[in-house]
This record gives C-alpha cells, structure tokens and sequence, in this order.
C-alpha cells in the first residue's frame, strides 16, 4: 500500500511540473505549483514513514514501462523507506519555504516546470529496484536539477557551473552504468533481487567499488571528484540549493549503500580502507575550503563535501565491521552515518533557507557586504543560529548526537585483526575531530560576520523580515534539529530496520532506557542524555540571568561600545570574513591552497590605503581537472576539422575505416 501512495505521489508530481508550464507566467502558478508540491511530499512522507515503522514487507511492484522484457520494478525495503523519509522531509520544508521564496523569483518559468520533476525524479531513485529503473530515474534527476541550476542562465558562473555539472553528472551515471553491468554479468539480470544472489571474484567486486565511489562519489561530493558542487548549489535558487545540498547528495549515498552493501554482497576489509580513506581526506578538506569562502552560499555548499566525508566515515567502518563479522560495531557504525544523513538534511536545509532569507532582504551572499542582520531580522537570525549551532556538533542539538556515534565506533576499532585498518581509523577519527573544531570556528565566522557587529552596506542596513512561509519552514526544521538532539533514542530505534536488513544485527533498543539516555554499546563504556544536556543548559542559562537581573547594579549606563581604542565608528573597522579565517589560512592554506598574501603599502605622503592581496588555487582543480579540461578542448579542436571536409574526402574517410575494420576482423577470426 504504501509502495501504490508514493508512486501515486510521484504522480502528482510529474502532473504539477506539467502545470508548472501552462502556469508559470501567472500570479497562480508560483502558489499552485509549490502547494501541490508540498501536499504530494506530505503524504509521501507519511507514507514512508509508516513503512519504516511498522517494518512490514512490501511486496515488490513491476509495470509495463521501460524495457520490455524487463519491465520497471519497484519496491520499498527498510532503506528505501528510510530515503524517502529524508527526500520527501527535504521535499516538504522545502516546498513551503519556496511559497514565499518563490514570489521574488525573477524567472519563475524557468523554475516551476522543474522543481516537482526535480523531487519526482529523486523519489524514483529511492524506489527503483533493478539497475535500468534506477539509472533511467538517476538521469532525470540530474538533468532536471542541472535545468533548475541553469535558471538564471544569463549569469557566465551560472553557465559554468551547469556545464561543469552536466559534464561530471554524465560521467557519474556512466561510471554507475558500468558497476551495474559487472553486477548483472553474462547472464544480463538486471533487476536487484538477481544481482543480490549473484556471486562475484574479488577483482570484480574491487571494480564495483571504484565505480561506485566514482559515481555515487561525484553525486555526493567526495573529493576528488567535488569540483561542481560548491558551483552549482550555490548557482540555483535557495530552496533548489537546500534540495541539492540536503536531499540529492543523500540520494547518492543511497546509490551506494543500495550497491556496496546489500547488491555487491560481504565487503573485504579493503574496501573499508579505500572508503575510510576518501571520507577523512573528504571532510578536512570540505571545512578548510568553507573556511575560505566570503560567498554565504558557496561556503555552506562546501560544508556539504565535509558532512559528506562524515557520513563516508560511518560507511567505511561499518564496511570493515562487517567484513571481520563485528555485527554490533557495524549496526552501530551504520546507524551512526544513516543519523548523520538525516540530520545533515535538516540543518543544511535550514541553513540554506537562512542564507535566501539573506539574499531575498539584501540582494547580497557576500558576507563582507552584510552585518548587524539580528537587528533587522531578529527571526530569521535566531533559526540560522539553531543551524550554526547543529552543524558545529554542539549539543543538545542533533549534529552532536550522530558525530558522538561515529567516535563510538571508532574506539571499537581495536577490535579489528587487521593492522591496517588498527592504523587508519584512529587517524580518521584525528581528521574528524579536527573538522569538527574547524567547522565551529567557520560558522562562528558566518553568522558573526553575517549577522552581528554593524551594517556594512546600506542593503544591510535597510533589511527587513523574512516573509511567514519562510519563517514557518525555518523553525520547523530548527524543531527537529532540537528533538532529535534531545530525543535521540527514538531515531535510533527507527533506523533500527535498516541496520538489521543490511548487517544483520542493530543497535540495541534505546526508547525503553531511563532519562531516555542513550547507551550505544554498553553503560560501562559510553552514554549520553540530550534530554538532561538541555534542561542543564537550560537551567544554568535561566539561573545566570537571574543572578545578573537580581544582583547586578540597578544603575543604568550606557556608553559606546569598546573598540579597543579606535574611536573611528566606521563598519570597515569591524573583523571580515576574510581577517577571521587569515589565521588558519596561514596554518592550513599554505599546504592546502598554496596560499599566497602579498601586502601593496604606498609610500610615505601617499594617501592610497594599503591593500592586501590574497590568491588561493585549487590544487585538485590544477592539477587533475584544468589539464583534462586542456586536452578535451585540443581534441575537440583537432577533431571539428571532420566538419569541414568535402564529399570526396567523406568517402575516402569511410573507405579506410571500413578496409580497417575488414583486417582487424580477418585476424582477430
């Protein structure tokens, strides 16, 4: 039943992206369109979540559709519920922050017709359940994004930015192309319940796995291969970016899941050690490339490849575990990065909708050109707080829970019998507990900068409000960032299903415990009450402010702030986002950036101000995608030449190709 409800949703709608045509130049469609959008993932939602609750088998669903003899198969399992719930959550948010939002589009038509395809074409993904289904859903989801990327076209980073990401979604989809060729083999058994049964040699598994880490990677920002993300996500409208940054990146990591532990059969310890190794690498380099960034939107894009990189963590350990048959530390490594995809869906969502609140009141994603928002937009500010504060791993909110889960599982890595991974994976939590201070550090720098200290800019200063649709979507996702920090037990219980189907054990009931404590392994080694952490927090922030109210001088003075002795009022005066970050950019910038700073001082009796130059390269774009880029426009050059030819040399051409193919096929007989 619930398979029949979301495909009825998905429907929906493919009904309201047609819609979305006809009805795109009117003062109705912007309302019709979203509002369809936000009752079809609703009920989708509801659905979903049924089916993850109750745990029910859902018998599979094939229609007459794709190809013939195999016909489109689809099914809801555990994961795919779970997927769903986070898809069509991001969907609903989403879609009511857009019935606002979407009144300031400056080119509707280019965004209504793609926006319900867009969440039509990721629910799909969920639900395939066999390899043509899957890609054919996998390719729509792409090109309907890349559309909604390239909907203020006449931008040239917007363009780049769609070129780039149609060129690595293509490569993607090829690389997936291929990992599920090798899955169904000779005998051409396509459909997931045939690859499942499928027994595969260890060159063929390794082969799945870098296609896999290839293609799901490069949907879901690994580095390498995360060179579009911080482009486009910050190119297409912010409800579009929430979307692609907290929804479509998780649809990939579905995409792997789906393949490397439940088609691909019991991992090698090996794969852990690739996986684990990409995800460290992964997440420093995600949060020193945020920390970069003045660019509002791009820097939360960045912080997508870093929480990317932590949920790979969760994957790579519960690789390993299971490999060495450690069901409980793999239940547990899993839960911890399936809660961390669920969170990161949350505030990531919530932050971007804070940063179009941002863009929609200013006109401006240049940090340097705001400040003093709380003032102005004392709402919208105390929800992009709650998502600063989620993101940074500060407890009681639900960034912390999934990250403690993560290091939980680390320390059972001693466990392990291999050396290799006895090495790695405490270097990884180094590397995790690293990016977890540096993405503190770097989200302090964006609301500061953001928000506090003075307006930078006249658009600053005359900010005003978010509109309610806005605000109502804001403070719901900054709920549930709070209640799953709080309540945590509850969401581990519900991933439970997930971890039993895929590892075959789950982490133990956590609802039933006292205080609604969470005890992941056992109450000797490690627990954690959010629910406590936040009624101390609570009540320590309550107690202080009374003792301040009740003891403090009843004087009241008022003076200019402390400026540290420059009496000069003006806002340029106050940190940048760029005089924030120099201390790191000197720590990490150098090895990571070739960092480069070079100070312009005028002479004596020169007026001029002194002026610092900063220059920052991307070493991976340098030195693996410029000279691909380099050799692909050479080829192409040399090969626009067959254009031009004439009919005689056409035919001399075909000639020797032919006379070619005739003598390769005579030897090769």
């Amino acid at each position: 039943m619930s398979l029949v409800v979301v495909l009825a949703c998905v429907g929906v709608l493919l009904v309201a992206s047609v819609l979305g045509i006809g009805t795109a130049r009117t003062r109705a469609g912007t309302p019709l369109v979203y509002g369809v959008s936000l009752a079809a993932c609703t009920v989708a939602l509801v659905a979903a979540l049924g089916q993850l609750l109750s745990n029910a088998a859902a018998p599979a669903l094939v229609l007459p559709l794709a190809l013939p003899w195999l016909g489109a198969h689809f099914r809801i399992d555990a994961l795919a519920a779970f997927f769903l719930v986070v898809v069509d959550l991001g969907g609903s948010a989403a879609s009511l922050y857009a019935l606002g939002y979407g009144t300031h589009e400056s080119a509707p038509q280019r965004v209504l017709p793609f926006y319900p395809a867009f969440l039509a074409g990721m629910n799909l993904v969920v639900l395939a359940d066999d390899a043509f289904t899957f890609l054919l859903c996998w390719e729509f989801m792409s090109l309907t994004s890349w559309a909604l990327v390239m909907s203020h076209h006449r931008d040239a980073d917007n363009r780049r930015a769609g070129y780039i990401y149609l060129v690595m979604a293509s490569f993607g989809t090829f690389a997936l192309m291929l990992a599920f060729g090798l899955l169904a083999g000779p005998t051409g058994g396509y459909a997931f319940e045939v690859m499942r049964t499928g027994q595969h040699g260890p060159l063929i598994a390794a082969l799945v796995l870098t296609l896999v880490l290839l293609g799901a990677g490069s949907k879901a920002g690994l580095v390498p291969l995360h060179v579009w993300l911080p482009l486009a996500h910050p190119a297409a409208p912010s409800h579009v970016s929430a979307l692609m940054s907290g929804v479509m990146t998780k649809v990939a990591v579905y995409g792997f899941i789906r393949i490397v532990l439940d088609l691909l059969g019991t991992p090698s310890w090996w794969s852990s050690m690739a996986v684990l190794t990409l995800a460290g690498i992964t997440t420093v380099m995600g949060v020193l490339y945020a920390l970069m960034q003045h660019d509002l939107k791009r820097l939360l894009a960045y912080h997508t490849v870093e929480n990317i990189g932590i949920v790979f963590i969760g994957l790579g350990l519960a690789l390993g575990f299971k490999a060495y048959a450690m069901p409980l530390a793999a239940a547990l490594a899993l839960t911890a990065a399936l809660f961390h995809v669920f969170n990161h869906s949350l505030f990531k969502s919530l932050l971007f909708f804070g940063a179009g609140s941002v863009l929609t009141a200013t006109g401006e994603r240049d940090m340097e050109r705001l400040g003093g928002l709380i003032h102005r937009m004392p709402l919208a500010a105390f929800a992009f707080l709650v998502g600063c504060a989620a993101i940074s791993a500060l407890p009681p909110l639900n960034g912390f829970v999934s990250e403690w889960l993560t290091f939980q599982a680390i320390l059972l890595s001693p466990a392990v019998p291999q050396w290799g991974l006895k090495i790695l994976v405490p270097g990884v939590g180094a590397l995790l507990a690293l990016s977890a201070a540096l993405a503190a550090a770097c989200f302090v720098k964006a609301y500061g900068v953001t928000f506090l200290g003075r307006p930078r800019t006249p658009v600053a200063e005359k900010a005003t409000e978010t509109d309610r649709f806005s605000l109502v979507a804001m403070f719901t996702l900054a709920a549930l960032c709070l209640l799953a920090g709080i309540l945590p037990g509850f969401v581990i219980d519900a991933l439970a299903p997930v971890s039993q189907a895929l590892i075959g054990s789950r982490v133990p009931v956590q609802a039933s415990d006292p205080w609604l404590t969470i005890v992941p392994i056992a109450a000797s080694r490690s627990s954690y009450d959010g629910l406590l952490v936040f009624v101390f927090i609570g009540l320590a922030g309550l107690t202080t402010a009374m003792a301040i109210h009740r003891f403090a001088s009843h004087a009241l003075r008022r003076s200019a702030a402390w400026d540290c002795g420059f009496p000069d009022p003006s806002p340029a005066t106050q940190y940048t986002a760029a005089s924030f970050a120099q201390p790191i950019r000197r720590v990490y910038g150098t090895l990571a950036f070739r960092a480069r700073e070079r100070v312009e001082m005028p002479p004596p009796g020169d007026a001029r101000p002194a002026v610092l130059h900063v220059s920052l390269r991307d070493l991976v774009w340098d030195w693996f995608y410029a000279p691909v880029e380099g050799a692909v426009a050479t080829a192409a050059g040399r090969l626009n030449q067959f254009q031009f030819l004439t009919i005689r040399k056409y035919l001399s051409l075909v000639f020797a190709l032919l006379v070619i193919l005739l003598l390769v096929l005579a030897i090769w007989l």
